[in-house]
């Protein structure tokens, strides 16, 4: 498999993945600036934040504007920087176009129906006359993209491609959601419970984490359970723990640990070191700062290993945000 290829897979699945979570972020903060007794800065401002574009976003649009919701949602829909639905999209679009050899034709018209709706008239009206509606669709469009892909291709190495960036990048996508969220909420527990569970939950949402969290937490909402749940739990297919595992053995497939002769060797260590830190984590003694420092380093360790993967089996050393 040529490295060029290999390099689309890979963005493919990332940025299939990073358009759901806007969506997703979008349209979950829309429905809590709604519900709670939160400002509308304490909403909007975390959602600039996890997308990485908190100064850009004040350059262009001044203070005022993190705390208007429409502009934030404007800004992170349709404006052309990276961190955009639109441009998400697009450019899942335009990499499943470059390798349509090996993309399934099944997946292929999902994405580029996808591409045709919210490029064209009929994204735009939902936009405006629909706004829930609209974040609904597009989250079902990559959901069912992401499902063709699974049940419709080869399991083979354009799949570990595609799922190694799919997996990384939810990794990334979590670990900034929790920790941004987290520490804007932590300081708000100390007011009415009703709140505050109100705000716990919205973060479970957030993640499409609320069933799977009650059915193994019945009882009251806190903090560190939601943390240690989004964190730790094996079983729930968007936790750090299980995506950092599930990348890990995508890049195995690709890469055999112990294939010397191999380029990868770097990435495979670093991503194998990651997840065993990541098993081996306890938070039942972490406090807000401790988390905090968990999540930073989650981050910073999902960049590191994005990078290496890039350099080593794609040749390339500059890679997109």
């Amino acid at each position: 498999m040529i490295s060029r290829v290999a390099d689309h897979c890979f963005w493919f699945g990332r940025y299939l993945e990073r358009a759901e979570s806007i969506a997703r972020v979008l349209q979950v903060t829309s429905s809590l600036a709604l519900d709670t007794e939160l400002t509308q800065e304490q909403c909007w401002l975390p959602v600039i934040i996890v997308a990485g574009e908190e100064a850009r976003f004040l350059a262009a649009h001044g203070k005022k504007a993190s705390a208007e919701g429409e502009s934030v949602q404007r800004y992170l829909t349709w404006d052309e920087g990276l961190a955009s639905l639109r441009t998400a999209v697009c450019a899942a679009r335009e990499n499943a176009r470059s390798i349509r050899e090996v993309v399934s034709l099944e997946a292929w018209e999902a994405v580029n129906e996808l591409y045709l709706w919210i490029t064209g008239k009929a994204g735009r009206e939902a936009y405006e006359e629909h706004r829930y509606g609209f974040y609904l669709h597009i989250r079902r469009s990559v959901q069912l993209s992401l499902g063709l892909l699974r049940s419709t291709m080869l399991h083979d190495t354009p799949l570990d491609f595609i799922w190694l960036g799919v997996m990384l990048e939810r990794t990334g996508q979590t670990a900034r959601v929790l920790d941004v969220h987290h520490h804007m909420l932590q300081p708000l527990s100390s007011r009415h419970q009703v709140v505050e569970t109100a705000l716990w939950l919205s973060l479970l949402r957030t993640c499409s984490g609320f069933e799977p969290f009650m059915k193994r937490n019945p009882g009251r909402v806190t903090g560190q359970a939601v943390a240690s749940f989004l964190l730790l739990e094996p079983s729930f297919p968007r936790s750090i723990r299980f995506c950092v595992h599930a990348a890990y053995d995508c890049l195995s497939a690709i890469r055999p640990p112990g294939a010397s002769s191999l380029p990868g060797g770097e990435s495979v260590s670093r991503l194998s070191e990651l997840d065993e830190w990541v098993r081996l984590l306890s938070l039942s003694d972490a406090n807000a700062g401790s988390i905090h420092a968990v999540l930073t380093h989650i981050v910073d360790e999902t960049a590191s290993v994005g990078n290496l993967v890039s350099r080593e089996l794609f040749g390339v050393s500059a890679v997109p945000a």
